[in-house]
């Protein structure tokens, strides 16, 4: 299964593109990982914010392959164990050549794009930096993935 993840915002300080760099090369053939970073909608005081996450949306929409599953991260979303993101990573395999994960702008995600995503994800109850739940979320990723190859990296 290919794995995606669509970043909104680019001009992430060094270590955070680091981090995602380190544990991108790190997954296996059969799990390929790839970060797309999609450009924010410029905030205006005359521009509700719903306008600009629909903008957004659209965005975020044109870079999900067209089987792909999307699964949303959203704060108020279902927070799993990385054992349990494993078990998903293994039904989500047999459902779609791919997964497609959308990290929204400082102000989140639209409305519709979360609703229509095939799930709705939330790293911690905590208020995260945008780059920090990038390097945390592929670092999940990538230890979901090698519990599914009994790879030694994760230990309970």
């Amino acid at each position: 299964m290919k794995l995606r993840l669509i970043a909104l915002g680019g001009n992430q300080p060094a270590w955070v593109a680091d981090g995602v760099q380190e544990y991108a090369k790190r997954f296996a053939a059969d799990w390929p990982f790839e970060l797309i970073e999609v450009k924010p909608e410029k905030r205006a005081a005359n521009r509700s914010v719903e306008t600009v996450l629909a903008v957004e949306a659209d965005r975020i929409r044109a870079q999900i392959p067209r089987q792909a599953l999307t699964i949303a991260l959203d704060e108020r979303g279902e927070q799993l164990t990385t054992r349990e993101l494993s078990a998903r990573m293994t039904s989500w395999a047999r459902e779609a050549p791919s997964a497609a994960f959308v990290i929204g702008s400082a102000d989140g995600l639209d409305a519709a794009l979360k609703t229509s995503a095939h799930f709705r994800l939330g790293l911690s109850r905590l208020t995260l930096p945008h780059g920090l739940a990038r390097i945390f979320l592929v670092e999940q990723l990538y230890r979901a993935v090698s519990l599914l190859s009994a790879h030694p990296y994760h230990r309970d």
